[in-house]
Protein backbone atom coordinates (compact mmCIF):
# COMPACT_ATOMS: atom_id res chain seq x y z
CA UNK A 1 0.00 0.00 0.00
CA UNK A 2 1.25 3.36 -0.72
CA UNK A 3 2.88 5.99 1.67
CA UNK A 4 0.39 8.71 2.66
CA UNK A 5 1.41 11.40 1.06
CA UNK A 6 0.96 13.47 4.17
CA UNK A 7 1.65 13.10 7.75
CA UNK A 8 -2.02 13.05 9.66
CA UNK A 9 -2.96 16.26 10.81
CA UNK A 10 -4.43 15.66 13.82
CA UNK A 11 -8.86 15.38 12.84
CA UNK A 12 -10.32 16.26 16.19
CA UNK A 13 -11.84 12.85 17.19
CA UNK A 14 -15.34 12.58 15.05
CA UNK A 15 -18.88 13.31 17.61
CA UNK A 16 -21.90 12.29 17.77
CA UNK A 17 -24.94 14.22 16.61
CA UNK A 18 -27.87 14.25 18.85
CA UNK A 19 -29.75 12.92 16.64
CA UNK A 20 -27.55 10.05 16.37
CA UNK A 21 -27.90 8.65 20.04
CA UNK A 22 -31.47 10.45 20.91
CA UNK A 23 -34.15 8.63 19.11
CA UNK A 24 -36.15 11.67 20.21
CA UNK A 25 -34.39 13.78 18.78
CA UNK A 26 -34.17 11.41 15.48
CA UNK A 27 -38.00 11.27 15.50
CA UNK A 28 -38.35 15.02 15.61
CA UNK A 29 -35.83 15.69 12.96
CA UNK A 30 -37.81 13.30 10.74
CA UNK A 31 -41.32 14.97 11.55
CA UNK A 32 -39.71 18.29 10.35
CA UNK A 33 -38.18 17.27 7.13
CA UNK A 34 -41.76 15.57 6.34
CA UNK A 35 -43.34 18.87 7.72
CA UNK A 36 -41.36 20.76 5.28
CA UNK A 37 -42.18 18.54 1.85
CA UNK A 38 -46.04 18.57 2.74
CA UNK A 39 -45.82 22.45 3.11
CA UNK A 40 -44.10 22.23 -0.09
CA UNK A 41 -47.24 20.19 -1.25
CA UNK A 42 -49.79 22.93 0.13
CA UNK A 43 -47.54 25.84 -2.01
CA UNK A 44 -48.03 23.66 -4.79
CA UNK A 45 -51.82 23.83 -4.53
CA UNK A 46 -51.57 27.81 -3.34
CA UNK A 47 -50.05 27.98 -6.99
CA UNK A 48 -52.84 26.53 -8.55
CA UNK A 49 -55.84 28.48 -5.92
CA UNK A 50 -53.68 32.02 -7.10
CA UNK A 51 -53.67 30.53 -10.94
CA UNK A 52 -57.29 30.51 -10.89
CA UNK A 53 -58.16 33.03 -8.02
CA UNK A 54 -56.53 36.77 -9.15
CA UNK A 55 -57.35 38.92 -12.19
CA UNK A 56 -55.06 40.11 -15.24
CA UNK A 57 -57.32 41.56 -17.41
CA UNK A 58 -58.28 45.01 -17.67
CA UNK A 59 -58.66 45.14 -13.87
CA UNK A 60 -55.58 43.98 -12.00
CA UNK A 61 -56.38 42.33 -8.29
CA UNK A 62 -53.23 43.77 -6.39
CA UNK A 63 -52.01 42.83 -3.15
CA UNK A 64 -49.27 45.70 -1.15
CA UNK A 65 -48.82 47.96 -4.52
CA UNK A 66 -47.95 44.50 -6.41
CA UNK A 67 -49.90 42.38 -9.09
CA UNK A 68 -51.45 39.91 -6.85
CA UNK A 69 -51.02 37.48 -9.40
CA UNK A 70 -47.24 37.65 -10.12
CA UNK A 71 -46.91 38.11 -6.62
CA UNK A 72 -48.11 35.11 -5.00
CA UNK A 73 -47.75 32.66 -8.43
CA UNK A 74 -44.54 33.17 -7.90
CA UNK A 75 -44.29 32.97 -3.89
CA UNK A 76 -46.20 29.80 -4.25
CA UNK A 77 -44.13 28.41 -6.76
CA UNK A 78 -40.75 29.74 -5.29
CA UNK A 79 -41.73 28.25 -1.71
CA UNK A 80 -42.69 24.94 -3.20
CA UNK A 81 -38.91 24.62 -4.59
CA UNK A 82 -37.48 26.12 -1.75
CA UNK A 83 -38.94 23.89 1.13
CA UNK A 84 -38.36 20.49 -0.96
CA UNK A 85 -34.06 22.11 -0.97
CA UNK A 86 -34.42 22.67 2.49
CA UNK A 87 -35.96 19.80 3.73
CA UNK A 88 -33.22 17.46 1.86
CA UNK A 89 -30.86 19.47 3.24
CA UNK A 90 -32.30 18.93 6.84
CA UNK A 91 -32.73 15.43 6.07
CA UNK A 92 -28.54 14.96 5.07
CA UNK A 93 -27.19 17.00 7.93
CA UNK A 94 -29.39 15.25 10.78
CA UNK A 95 -30.50 12.28 9.62
CA UNK A 96 -28.40 10.47 7.09
CA UNK A 97 -25.25 8.66 7.89
CA UNK A 98 -22.16 11.07 9.49
CA UNK A 99 -19.30 9.45 8.29
CA UNK A 100 -15.82 11.45 7.54
CA UNK A 101 -14.12 9.93 4.76
CA UNK A 102 -10.95 10.72 2.56
CA UNK A 103 -9.08 9.09 -0.39
CA UNK A 104 -6.40 9.56 -2.26
CA UNK A 105 -7.10 10.40 -5.86
CA UNK A 106 -6.91 7.55 -8.35
CA UNK A 107 -6.04 7.37 -12.10
CA UNK A 108 -8.84 8.18 -14.55
CA UNK A 109 -9.23 5.14 -15.81
CA UNK A 110 -11.23 3.01 -13.33
CA UNK A 111 -10.64 -0.86 -12.49
CA UNK A 112 -13.56 -3.47 -12.50
CA UNK A 113 -12.92 -3.52 -9.00
CA UNK A 114 -12.90 -0.40 -8.60
CA UNK A 115 -16.96 0.29 -10.68
CA UNK A 116 -17.65 -2.84 -8.38
CA UNK A 117 -16.55 -0.60 -5.40
CA UNK A 118 -18.86 2.25 -6.11
CA UNK A 119 -21.81 0.14 -7.01
CA UNK A 120 -21.41 -0.71 -3.79
CA UNK A 121 -20.72 2.69 -2.18
CA UNK A 122 -23.85 3.68 -3.78
CA UNK A 123 -25.73 1.02 -1.98
CA UNK A 124 -24.42 1.92 1.11
CA UNK A 125 -25.06 5.78 0.46
CA UNK A 126 -29.01 4.62 0.01
CA UNK A 127 -28.60 2.38 3.22
CA UNK A 128 -27.18 4.88 4.99
CA UNK A 129 -29.61 7.66 3.89
CA UNK A 130 -32.29 5.44 6.00
CA UNK A 131 -34.91 6.11 3.03
CA UNK A 132 -35.82 2.64 3.27
CA UNK A 133 -36.15 2.92 7.31
CA UNK A 134 -38.07 6.20 7.17
CA UNK A 135 -41.36 5.95 4.84
CA UNK A 136 -42.43 9.13 6.42
CA UNK A 137 -39.31 11.20 4.95
CA UNK A 138 -39.35 9.28 1.98
CA UNK A 139 -43.23 8.99 1.11
CA UNK A 140 -44.07 12.96 2.31
CA UNK A 141 -40.21 13.56 -0.24
CA UNK A 142 -42.00 11.81 -3.13
CA UNK A 143 -45.30 13.89 -2.65
CA UNK A 144 -43.54 17.12 -2.56
CA UNK A 145 -41.48 15.99 -5.39
CA UNK A 146 -45.14 14.91 -6.94
CA UNK A 147 -46.88 17.89 -6.54
CA UNK A 148 -44.45 20.11 -8.47
CA UNK A 149 -46.73 19.53 -11.64
CA UNK A 150 -49.75 21.07 -10.25
CA UNK A 151 -48.14 24.16 -11.54
CA UNK A 152 -46.74 22.68 -14.48
CA UNK A 153 -49.87 21.20 -15.38
CA UNK A 154 -51.85 24.71 -14.38
CA UNK A 155 -49.79 26.81 -16.16
CA UNK A 156 -50.57 25.01 -19.59
CA UNK A 157 -53.58 26.54 -19.42
CA UNK A 158 -51.54 29.70 -20.72
CA UNK A 159 -51.12 28.00 -24.22
CA UNK A 160 -54.81 29.03 -24.98
CA UNK A 161 -58.30 27.84 -24.63
CA UNK A 162 -59.07 24.28 -24.51
CA UNK A 163 -59.58 22.80 -27.82
CA UNK A 164 -63.55 22.46 -27.56
CA UNK A 165 -65.87 22.72 -30.74
CA UNK A 166 -67.20 25.78 -29.59
CA UNK A 167 -63.79 27.30 -28.71
CA UNK A 168 -62.10 26.70 -31.28
CA UNK A 169 -65.50 28.18 -33.87
CA UNK A 170 -65.02 30.76 -32.19
CA UNK A 171 -60.92 31.19 -32.18
CA UNK A 172 -59.28 29.10 -35.09
CA UNK A 173 -62.17 29.40 -37.04
CA UNK A 174 -62.89 33.27 -36.81
CA UNK A 175 -61.23 36.28 -37.48
CA UNK A 176 -62.16 40.10 -37.38
CA UNK A 177 -64.08 39.98 -40.67
CA UNK A 178 -67.82 40.38 -41.92
CA UNK A 179 -69.77 41.65 -44.12
CA UNK A 180 -69.10 45.35 -44.67
CA UNK A 181 -65.73 45.84 -43.34
CA UNK A 182 -63.42 47.65 -45.45
CA UNK A 183 -60.35 46.26 -46.68
CA UNK A 184 -57.34 48.75 -45.66
CA UNK A 185 -53.66 49.04 -46.38
CA UNK A 186 -52.33 47.79 -42.95
CA UNK A 187 -49.60 50.52 -42.80
CA UNK A 188 -51.52 53.52 -43.01
CA UNK A 189 -55.19 52.47 -42.92
CA UNK A 190 -56.58 54.14 -46.41
CA UNK A 191 -59.19 51.87 -47.86
CA UNK A 192 -57.98 50.59 -51.34
CA UNK A 193 -60.33 51.36 -54.18
CA UNK A 194 -60.13 49.02 -56.90
CA UNK A 195 -60.16 51.23 -59.63
CA UNK A 196 -56.49 52.18 -58.01
CA UNK A 197 -55.26 48.53 -58.02
CA UNK A 198 -53.25 47.63 -61.31
CA UNK A 199 -52.58 44.52 -62.91
CA UNK A 200 -50.12 42.40 -61.07
CA UNK A 201 -50.22 44.76 -58.21
CA UNK A 202 -49.72 43.72 -54.42
CA UNK A 203 -50.96 45.10 -51.12
CA UNK A 204 -50.88 44.10 -47.93
CA UNK A 205 -54.00 44.43 -46.24
CA UNK A 206 -55.94 44.38 -42.66
CA UNK A 207 -59.77 44.86 -41.66
CA UNK A 208 -60.55 48.55 -40.84
CA UNK A 209 -60.53 48.95 -37.27
CA UNK A 210 -57.14 46.78 -36.43
CA UNK A 211 -55.33 49.48 -37.74
CA UNK A 212 -54.16 52.69 -36.38
CA UNK A 213 -54.61 54.97 -38.78
CA UNK A 214 -57.61 56.60 -40.04
CA UNK A 215 -58.39 56.97 -43.31
CA UNK A 216 -58.68 60.61 -44.13
CA UNK A 217 -61.33 60.50 -46.21
CA UNK A 218 -63.84 59.08 -43.20
CA UNK A 219 -66.56 60.73 -41.86
CA UNK A 220 -67.07 61.63 -38.13
CA UNK A 221 -69.97 58.66 -38.11
CA UNK A 222 -67.83 56.03 -40.20
CA UNK A 223 -64.66 57.21 -37.85
CA UNK A 224 -67.07 56.58 -34.56
CA UNK A 225 -68.37 53.54 -36.41
CA UNK A 226 -64.42 52.07 -36.54
CA UNK A 227 -63.83 53.13 -32.87
CA UNK A 228 -66.39 51.08 -31.74
CA UNK A 229 -64.82 47.82 -33.74
CA UNK A 230 -61.78 48.66 -32.46
CA UNK A 231 -59.48 46.13 -30.06
CA UNK A 232 -57.02 46.22 -27.65
CA UNK A 233 -53.90 44.60 -25.97
CA UNK A 234 -53.09 41.28 -26.84
CA UNK A 235 -56.90 40.74 -28.48
CA UNK A 236 -55.53 43.53 -31.45
CA UNK A 237 -52.31 41.47 -31.81
CA UNK A 238 -54.21 38.34 -31.95
CA UNK A 239 -57.28 40.06 -34.95
CA UNK A 240 -54.24 41.34 -36.69
CA UNK A 241 -52.50 38.08 -36.59
CA UNK A 242 -55.67 35.98 -38.23
CA UNK A 243 -56.60 38.88 -40.26
CA UNK A 244 -54.18 39.78 -42.61
CA UNK A 245 -54.56 40.08 -45.94
CA UNK A 246 -52.94 40.34 -49.50
CA UNK A 247 -54.58 41.88 -52.25
CA UNK A 248 -53.56 40.89 -55.44
CA UNK A 249 -54.80 41.85 -59.30
CA UNK A 250 -54.71 39.88 -61.97
CA UNK A 251 -56.50 39.68 -65.81
CA UNK A 252 -59.82 38.55 -65.01
CA UNK A 253 -59.36 35.81 -68.61
CA UNK A 254 -56.22 34.41 -66.57
CA UNK A 255 -58.23 33.39 -63.31
CA UNK A 256 -60.50 30.70 -62.90
CA UNK A 257 -64.32 31.12 -62.33
CA UNK A 258 -64.36 29.74 -58.88
CA UNK A 259 -61.76 32.26 -58.11
CA UNK A 260 -64.32 34.81 -59.93
CA UNK A 261 -67.00 33.86 -57.72
CA UNK A 262 -65.32 35.75 -54.69
CA UNK A 263 -62.91 38.54 -56.77
CA UNK A 264 -63.86 41.53 -58.46
CA UNK A 265 -62.79 42.64 -61.74
CA UNK A 266 -59.51 40.66 -60.80
CA UNK A 267 -59.26 41.77 -57.75
CA UNK A 268 -58.71 38.50 -55.11
CA UNK A 269 -58.11 38.87 -51.34
CA UNK A 270 -56.30 35.79 -49.67
CA UNK A 271 -55.19 35.09 -45.96
CA UNK A 272 -51.74 36.39 -45.80
CA UNK A 273 -50.83 33.35 -43.70
CA UNK A 274 -49.36 29.98 -45.00
CA UNK A 275 -51.46 26.50 -44.21
CA UNK A 276 -48.31 24.92 -43.41
CA UNK A 277 -47.05 26.46 -40.41
CA UNK A 278 -48.14 29.82 -40.64
CA UNK A 279 -45.55 31.81 -41.86
CA UNK A 280 -46.51 35.10 -43.27
CA UNK A 281 -46.90 35.44 -47.03
CA UNK A 282 -46.01 38.06 -49.71
CA UNK A 283 -43.81 36.57 -52.21
CA UNK A 284 -45.70 37.34 -55.37
CA UNK A 285 -44.34 36.02 -58.96
CA UNK A 286 -46.41 38.37 -61.88
CA UNK A 287 -46.51 36.49 -64.80
CA UNK A 288 -47.07 32.70 -63.18
CA UNK A 289 -49.61 34.26 -60.56
CA UNK A 290 -47.81 31.72 -58.02
CA UNK A 291 -47.46 33.50 -54.12
CA UNK A 292 -44.13 31.84 -52.46
CA UNK A 293 -44.11 31.21 -48.46
CA UNK A 294 -40.33 31.97 -47.69
CA UNK A 295 -40.68 29.61 -45.16
CA UNK A 296 -40.34 26.09 -46.39
CA UNK A 297 -41.22 27.23 -50.05
CA UNK A 298 -44.80 25.84 -50.34
CA UNK A 299 -46.05 28.02 -53.70
CA UNK A 300 -50.26 28.51 -54.23
CA UNK A 301 -51.73 29.52 -57.58
CA UNK A 302 -54.44 32.20 -56.88
CA UNK A 303 -55.55 32.82 -60.12
CA UNK A 304 -57.05 29.03 -59.22
CA UNK A 305 -58.43 29.34 -55.29
CA UNK A 306 -55.13 29.52 -53.84
CA UNK A 307 -54.36 25.73 -55.05
CA UNK A 308 -51.05 24.65 -53.93
CA UNK A 309 -49.00 24.05 -56.70
CA UNK A 310 -45.66 23.13 -54.67
CA UNK A 311 -44.05 22.34 -51.23
CA UNK A 312 -45.55 20.73 -47.41
CA UNK A 313 -48.89 23.09 -47.48
CA UNK A 314 -51.65 20.19 -47.32
CA UNK A 315 -54.50 23.06 -48.12
CA UNK A 316 -55.15 25.67 -50.24
CA UNK A 317 -54.63 29.00 -49.26
CA UNK A 318 -58.46 30.99 -47.71
CA UNK A 319 -59.72 33.32 -50.12
CA UNK A 320 -61.36 36.23 -48.58
CA UNK A 321 -64.98 37.10 -50.60
CA UNK A 322 -65.01 40.80 -51.23
CA UNK A 323 -67.24 43.13 -53.20
CA UNK A 324 -67.13 47.00 -53.77
CA UNK A 325 -69.29 49.56 -51.88
CA UNK A 326 -71.22 52.26 -53.61
CA UNK A 327 -67.86 54.26 -53.66
CA UNK A 328 -65.78 51.62 -55.31
CA UNK A 329 -63.68 50.83 -52.32
CA UNK A 330 -63.16 47.09 -51.38
CA UNK A 331 -65.25 45.33 -48.63
CA UNK A 332 -65.40 41.86 -47.07
CA UNK A 333 -68.50 39.99 -47.82
CA UNK A 334 -68.56 37.74 -44.84
CA UNK A 335 -65.46 36.10 -43.09
CA UNK A 336 -63.44 33.74 -44.25
CA UNK A 337 -65.56 30.26 -45.34
CA UNK A 338 -62.55 28.12 -43.90
CA UNK A 339 -59.98 28.21 -41.10
CA UNK A 340 -56.84 30.50 -41.91
CA UNK A 341 -53.37 30.09 -40.81
CA UNK A 342 -51.85 26.06 -40.23
CA UNK A 343 -53.99 23.01 -40.40
CA UNK A 344 -54.75 21.39 -37.32
CA UNK A 345 -56.27 17.85 -36.30
CA UNK A 346 -59.56 18.65 -34.89
CA UNK A 347 -60.89 20.73 -38.08
CA UNK A 348 -64.02 19.47 -39.56
CA UNK A 349 -62.68 19.04 -43.25
CA UNK A 350 -66.85 17.82 -43.88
Amino acid sequence: MPAEPIADPGIPAHLPRPTDVDPKAARRAERQVAAMFIASMLCAIGFAVAYYTFDIKDSWDTFLGFGASNLFLGLTLGFALLLIGVGVIQWSRKLMGDHEISELRHPAASAESDREKVLADLALGLEESGIARRPLVRNTLLGALGFLGVPAIVALNDLGPDATPSNIKKTLEKTFWKSGIRVVNDVTGRWIKASDMEIGQLVNAEPEGLVDAFDPRATAQQREDIESRSLEGAALQVAKTKSAVIVVRMEPKDISSATAAWAHEGIAVYSKICTHVGCPIALWEQQTHHLLCPCHQSTFDLADKGRVVFGPAARSLPQLPIEVDDEGYLVAKSDFLEPVGPSYWERDYK
